[in-house]
């Protein structure tokens, strides 16, 4: 799936006229009815302004460097056939949901300007679109009548396409009012003729009918309210709490929505869902694709090398003949920054200086019994792209010295692009000396002490220094030995790989002469001859022919360096003139700028041109630069037979080359193929009546004595047919011999011997593969139509990127100033990408993204590093400024959707229904009856009677001690004072809230304020026979749980101390709520010193002993009624499977408020007769130490905590642990850590915990019975409610641990939460308990029982339990049994909670748990602080917490999409990215996802960008 890279330069922006208009529509929305406010919608920018020749621009340009890569495809025809198939688009008005981007964002940045509107998308001219589509037509017609396909005439341009678009089957039946109608109306990219579109978002496989609408995942009080035509507002939702809100994120949903309704192009073969098993099927391959017809091809041979009487036995033979006899003859010539030359080089000059350097390496290095090179070794050339003298001072010298040299570029920084893996050439190739110049080295980057950086990646180097000065001169008797060309290596050129490894290609001396010969065959150099060279000299066609050839042929070479062409693009066609060079090495870059600069200076001639040298006409699109640059500088002579494209690979070195033509013979044909055809690797005349076309020119034909075959790029070289693409190998000893270091590499490139159809070899000689795709056309004339490298395979169809990009580049007229090349760009063309490379190639493009000019990674002479590029979109550090993703059109080959089989399925059990042999999934607790207890249970049934058991039995002994942030205790409790002091609240009580035994009391505590907490709240209203609710406290910002609570609760009187009792009068919650709907408030801190007359004592244990009030992590607030023998019960299951007797001390650092929190805090001392060190939470953020040292200082065995506890010290005090130390903290002492949560146990979290303090003897271990366990399950089989145990390291496992051991007299069943029906331990279900302690039921003010009843008290539809009552969790777990023993002595049954069944997301008919994809996310990038998903109208929204800088947004949403897909197989629709701290999390440190999405769909999250993926 092809990842699209667009670089952009936007103009200035009038501020002022585009508040003017924002503000002016604002006004005038009401009144302009809606399909014109679609259409008339003010757009968030003014189209750039066209580049002009402003003295102010041109000085802009002229700083920028750039590359030239967009240039190389320029056609005009292409372009118009692009422009045709979008122009059937804008018929369409397209409503696609815009991304929206906070307008904060890259403020410094002009991609700020660049955000795209809101709510309508752009139009274009479409009279101009008609135009071109008109102009393309035509064009099409006249080459449709082409007989051959091979076209003999040189009319028309390179690339051919036809205006007709495929775009869309159907028209709109008509325009509608809404959005959502305009919307369901449209099409982008291919559309196929399905009778019932497929519904991309049903959870099922079968289409949805047409007249049901799209299922809704909303809460029961949120409804979707529909917009009525004629208004234009927003849709209005209710949010959970039932106010409506106007939300545009709801519009923009629903936009998403109708867009994936649209039928998609046929999908790939699905993998078949079995219930046991997923079995992935092979896609067969299309039956109507075309196959290659023709015969086996046959290798094609060159003609035979030439013999030429004065051919030198080896390259330096030639320098030192003509170093000696020729010495004034100029050999190079340099230029300066303004292209004049500054210095020729003799080869007088070459031979002396080139000695100097040699016997300097040889003996001057070192000493001369330890000499620092040796011949054979390698050395690196460090020099920059201005100083070809230097370099080839420096190479020719390495020859003579018989080291191999290594051409690199300069490094500039320590993080230069694939700097790296140059680093990784260096070292595998043994490499410790560089050679460059003086004025190169003082320019390399330097540490402080002055002494050149270590690079990354790269040996230690010794720098050497080649100018002349610092040579010594050769004594007289010294003589360089210079023998017969033969195998050895002669030099190394680096070549990067797709992938952005760095190899080195080794030629031998044998091959650096052998194809300095076929050149000067080919090109028919003769001595003297002067050629101008605009490449680089340091490898390629640059060094073959500027640096070897010429030396070989004496020619005269003058070198153009990148820099003056930045500057002076023309320069090379006045050095062609002012010379009469007769040879000229472009690049299609080159054409491109010198026909841009051309009116700079009219007279010149390049008459005295024989050869102008393409040496990227390999690349399809080069022909339309060469016949533009060949129509404007005809009239300067240029003869249309000099135009020589040649093509050229590091491994095979010159594959082909056209030779100079005789003046007047016909030129050669052209290719004109079809696009499709070339995806599925065959060659096919483009006749069909299509916009997808390809022209294509040779590049001549095989090298002199070469030998070519075409195989197939995959698998064995079998040769290709003869109509068929394939890697083009070449055959002779002008090809490199091997990549250094790498055999098993080498063997399969440079050591190829083709097969035929039945495998078996075709001769023995060895051919070499050279990363060119392309086929053996008529006349033996070689056809190059893309690289290996450059190949996208997608669904089995082999794309080119070249062709691709052609595309892309042709969607809007790109303006281009050559100096800095300047692409202005509208945003709104940005959307049109998508649908013309889907139109023109019929492939989908997964990821669009739009990045500020120059920003990519870019190789040495100004290409784009396209591996670095990868590594930066795939690591998340591109930083893009827009982003369209669309992995909905493009991802077809997804798991089928599960669907529930009713019936037995292939794994033999049915839905709910167990068949034998399967165990069925129970567990429990010790059983209460054996367990011996004291009186305690008997004697006293109800806890008032038990305290004040204890105030008589043992009134000094401590059962409470408060601590504050600093350690030190703030208030203690023994049991007398505690039952004195809850007789003055129940007295309190009785006075002055004339309240009656059975009201409800809202006990409001702060942790801190001495004897105001819960803890007496609790006990007083006990007294009193009030029912305490428990209450936390209001902050000043958040006044709006406390009614509720009040409210719901129907309290008669509030419990509280001063400081809230002032808060609660305070001005800010008079704002907040109606403090006349307050209740009787007392203060507890100055109480009366009253006696309590007597003590309530309640008729039967099932009479309420307090409601429990807390917030679900789905957001709902609920009220449990807990009796009087549930909390006798639950505090005795507690005290005997913690061991806790009147001795013990437990360090609790939990909420008080509700839950497991409130019981362990206020009840369980009181029964058990424990000290119970209370460390409030909240105190932990103002003193990270205060739990840990607590535990440390009072020697605790058991403690408990909560994950937010854990969380806080782990992240808090991960860099202290030595301060801990050295505090004398030591928790040798903990036997247990128990950790109270109502979500899955976070492994990660307790390992990261217990390691870190290891140091300080932490150990978490079970306090009866064994550890807990932990398995690895498979998450495929999760999402079928299956439990499948896999090893660890498995692909897709999932750790999971057991969730503590189940509390005495605890029965535990796993039931289908559909059928409530048990199932067998290896499936997942509902986790339903019987316990003498159970909840009786939840409070509600509208007394519907029968919800409770549903809850607390459910029975079995069938089995041996069918008979019990059994409360229902809400969360999903599973039963195995393990091979540890229990206390009892049977096997111990491990119970494991995976998720909450209220969070589970149903999608694909899969079951997900929010926190697994919530785990792969934050994996991705190091600024995910947090994440949290929940799902919207069968959408997958994703919401992450960015704490980076607000540049690196963008790069999380391809990061969040991609691994969502490759670990979860699901499609992300929406990716939200906020500010840290968004996501709500409760006292417990859970997620509360739902209050999240009902922000989200209110608009009310101030996201830094929103995402919504196509």
């Amino acid at each position: 799936l092809g990842v699209w890279l667009v670089e952009f330069v936007l103009g200035p922006r009038d501020i002022t006229q585009k508040g003017y208009e924002k503000k002016r529509a604002k006004l005038l929305a009401p009144y302009i009815p809606q399909t014109h406010a679609l259409q008339k919608e003010p757009r968030n920018q003014t189209p750039a302004p066209a580049a002009t020749s402003a003295p102010s621009s041109s000085k802009y340009h002229r700083a920028r460097s750039g590359g030239a890569r967009d240039e190389r495809y320029r056609s005009d025809i292409h372009t118009e056939a692009v422009q045709a198939a979008l122009a059937k688009h804008k018929e369409q008005k397209m409503a696609l949901p815009m991304p929206t981007k906070r307008r904060s964002t890259f403020v410094q940045s002009p991609a700020d300007a660049c955000t795209p509107p809101d709510t309508s998308s752009a139009s274009e001219d479409e009279g101009s679109l008609r135009r071109q589509a008109a102009l393309s037509a035509a064009l099409h017609q006249s080459l449709q009548n082409a007989e051959s396909w091979i076209n003999r005439s040189i009319q028309g341009s390179s690339t051919s396409s036809s205006a007709s678009s495929t775009l869309s089957h159907g028209e709109g039946k008509g325009t509608s009012g809404t959005l959502a109608d305009v919307f369901a109306n449209t099409r982008i990219g291919r559309s196929w003729n399905f009778s019932v579109p497929p519904d991309v978002t049903a959870t099922t496989s079968s289409s949805s009918s047409s007249a049901r609408p799209a299922t809704i995942d909303i809460p029961p009080s949120g409804i979707v309210k529909g917009t009525h035509k004629g208004s234009n507002r927003s849709s209005l939702m209710d949010t959970a709490d039932g106010v409506p809100v106007s939300s545009r994120v709801s519009t923009k949903i629903q936009q998403l929505l109708n867009t994936l309704k649209r039928p998609k192009r046929p999908p790939l073969k699905e993998f078949f869902v079995d219930d046991f098993e997923e079995i992935v099927e092979v896609p067969q391959p299309d039956p109507n694709q075309p196959k290659p017809e023709g015969r086996q091809m046959t290798p094609v041979k060159g003609e035979p090398l030439g013999v030429v009487c004065n051919w030198p036995p080896a390259l330096e033979a030639a320098l030192q003949r003509w170093g000696t006899t020729q010495a004034k003859c100029p050999c190079l010539t340099a230029l300066d920054v303004t292209g004049k030359p500054v210095y020729t080089l003799t080869y007088g000059k070459l031979w002396s200086r080139s000695l100097k350097l040699a016997y300097t390496l040889l003996n001057k290095l070192g000493t001369k019994n330890e000499p620092v090179l040796k011949p054979g070794d390698r050395v690196a050339l460090v020099f920059p792209n201005n100083d070809p003298v230097m370099f080839m001072v420096a190479f020719y010298g390495c020859l003579l010295a018989e080291v191999i040299p290594v051409p690199i570029e300069v490094p500039l920084t320590r993080k230069d692009a694939g700097g790296q893996q140059i680093g990784f050439l260096l070292g595998s190739c043994g490499i410790t000396l560089a050679l460059t110049t003086e004025v190169c080295l003082k320019g390399l980057p330097k540490t402080q002490n002055g002494e050149i950086v270590q690079f990354k990646g790269w040996p230690r180097l010794k720098w050497v220094v080649t100018d002349s000065k610092y040579l010594s001169k050769s004594p007289k008797d010294w003589q360089p030995n210079i023998s017969t060309a033969g195998t050895e290596p002669a030099y190394i050129e680096y070549k990067t790989s797709k992938e952005g490894s760095v190899m080195g290609v080794t030629v031998s001396r044998i091959a650096m002469l052998s194809h300095c010969q076929a050149l000067s065959q080919a090109c028919n150099y003769s001595e003297g001859e002067t050629i101008v060279n605009v490449l680089d000299f340091k490898k390629d066609a640059g060094l073959w022919h500027g640096m070897l050839t010429n030396v070989m042929n004496k020619l005269h070479t003058l070198s153009v360096p990148y820099s003056v062409m930045k500057t002076c693009p023309l320069s090379w066609v006045q050095r062609v003139h002012t010379h009469k060079a007769k040879v000229a090495l472009v690049k299609c870059r080159d054409l491109h700028w010198a026909m841009m600069a051309h009116r700079d200076q009219r007279d010149v001639s390049l008459s005295s041109l024989r050869m102008l040298i393409v040496t990227d006409g390999a690349n399809p699109w080069s022909v339309s630069s060469c016949d533009a640059f060949l129509s404007l500088f005809q009239s300067h002579g240029l003869k249309p037979e000099a135009i020589c494209p040649c093509a050229t690979s590091p491994e095979a070195m010159t594959v082909a080359i056209r030779r100079p033509g005789v003046p007047g013979a016909p030129l050669p044909g052209r290719a004109i193929l079809s696009m499709s055809g070339l995806s599925y690797g065959v060659i096919r005349v483009n006749t069909e009546d299509k916009n997808s076309a390809l022209t294509v020119q040779d590049v001549g034909h095989v090298m002199p004595g070469g030998m070519m075959c075409i195989v197939k790029p995959d698998g064995s070289p079998q040769l290709c047919k003869t109509d068929e693409i394939g890697e083009i190998c070449v055959s002779s000893r002008t090809g490199g011999m091997l990549y250094y270091g790498l055999t098993g590499v080498t063997k399969n490139t440079f050591e190829v011997i083709p097969v035929n159809l039945a495998g078996s070899p075709v001769g023995d000689v060895p051919f070499v593969r050279s990363g060119l795709l392309g086929f053996v056309g008529p006349g033996s004339l070689v056809f190059v139509v893309g690289k290996i490298d450059g190949l996208l395979t997608v669904s089995g169809r082999r794309h080119n990127a070249d062709d691709i990009v052609a595309t892309g580049l042709a969607v809007e007229s790109i303006k281009t100033v050559y100096r800095g090349r300047l692409v202005v760009m509208k945003p709104s063309s940005f959307f049109n990408f998508c649908p013309a490379i889907d139109s023109i190639h019929q492939v989908g493009v997964y990821c669009l993204a739009l990045v500020p000019a120059n920003s990519l990674p870019k190789t040495p002479l100004g290409g784009i590093h396209i591996s670095q590029t990868k590594q930066h979109f795939l690591e998340g550090s591109l930083h893009p400024c827009n982003i369209l993703m669309c992995p909905h059109t493009c991802v077809t080959n997804l798991p089928k959707p599960r669907q529930k089989q009713p019936g037995v399925g292939p794994a033999s059990v049915m839905v709910g229904n167990l068949v034998a042999g399967k165990r069925i999934a129970q567990a429990a607790g010790r059983d209460l009856g054996q367990i011996e207890d004291n009186d305690l249970v008997r004697k006293h049934q109800f806890l008032t009677e038990v305290l004040q058991w204890r105030a008589q039995a043992t009134p000094d002994h401590m059962l409470f001690l408060l601590l504050n942030a600093k350690g030190t205790p703030v208030c203690t409790a023994t049991c007398l004072q505690l039952h004195k002091r809850a007789e003055r609240i129940a007295s309190v009580l009785y006075d002055k809230g004339h309240l009656n035994a059975g009201d409800n009391v809202a006990a409001l505590s702060s942790c801190l304020l001495a004897m105001g907490t819960s803890l007496l709240h609790s006990h007083g209203c006990l007294y009193a026979g009030c029912i305490p609710v428990t209450v936390r406290p209001p902050h000043a910002q958040n006044l709006t749980i406390l009614p509720r609570c009040i409210l719901v609760s129907k309290a008669a009187c509030i419990l509280t101390t001063q400081t809230l009792m002032r808060l609660l009068k305070s001005r800010e919650a008079a704002a907040a709520v109606d403090v006349k709907t307050w209740p009787t408030i007392i203060d507890t801190d100055d109480l009366p010193r009253k006696r309590l007359p007597q003590i309530y004592k309640p008729p039967t244990p099932e009479m309420l002993a307090y409601l429990d009030f807390s917030v679900s992590t789905t957001g709902m607030l609920t009220g449990v009624k807990m009796s009087h023998s549930a909390v006798n019960a639950l505090c005795r299951a507690i005290k005997l499977q913690c061991e806790l007797y009147s001795s013990r001390q437990i360090a609790i650092c939990l909420d008080p408020y509700c839950g497991l929190g409130f019981t362990l805090w206020c009840l369980c001392s009181v029964y058990s007769g424990h000290q119970s060190i209370l460390i409030p939470p909240m105190e932990l953020e103002s003193n990270l130490f205060l739990w840990l040292s607590t535990v440390s200082q009072y020697k605790i065995r058991d403690t408990f905590c909560s994950y937010s506890v854990m969380e806080l010290c782990t992240k808090g005090l991960g860099n202290q642990v030595e301060v801990l130390k050295a505090r004398g903290t030591n928790l040798s002492c903990v036997r247990t850590c128990v950790v109270v949560a109502e979500e899955r146990p976070r492994i990660s979290l307790t390992q990261s915990f217990s390691k870190l303090f290891k140091d300080i003897a932490i150990c978490l271990q079970g306090t009866s019975g064994p550890d807990p366990t932990t398995v690895y399950v498979d998450l495929k089989s999760l999402r079928h409610d299956r439990v499948r145990l896999v090893e660890r390291g498995a692909p897709q496992s999932l750790l999971l641990s057991e969730s503590g051991k189940i509390l005495p007299g605890v029965k535990v069943i796993i039931v289908n939460p559909e059928t409530k029906g048990p199932v067998g331990d290896s499936h997942l279900g509902e986790i339903w308990v019987n316990s003498p302690h159970t909840a009786s039921g939840y409070y509600t003010i509208y007394d519907n029982e029968s919800l409770q009843a549903d809850h607390f008290n459910t029975r079995l539809s069938f089995g041996d339990a069918a008979q019990t009552l059994w409360a229902r969790t809400g969360y999903l777990g599973f039963v195995r049994r393990t091979e540890l023993t229990a206390a009892s002595g049977d096997r111990h049954d491990a119970l494991y909670v995976v998720g909450a069944l209220d969070e589970t997301l149903e999608l694909r008919g899969l079951r997900y748990h929010p926190i697994d994809i919530e785990t792969s996310v934050s994996r991705t990038h190091r600024s995910i602080a947090e994440c949290a998903v929940f799902t919207w109208t069968n959408l997958l929204v994703v919401v992450v917490e960015l704490c980076g800088c607000e540049q690196e947004a963008l790069d999380l949403v391809p990061l969040v999409t991609n691994v969502v897909l490759e670990e979860h197989y699901l499609i992300v629709g929406v990716v939200v990215v906020v500010d840290p701290g968004v996501i709500p999390i409760n006292s417990r440190g859970e997620k509360q996802r739902m209050h999240l999405r009902d922000s989200f769909l209110a608009d009310q999250l101030d996201p830094i960008y929103v995402a919504y993926n196509m």
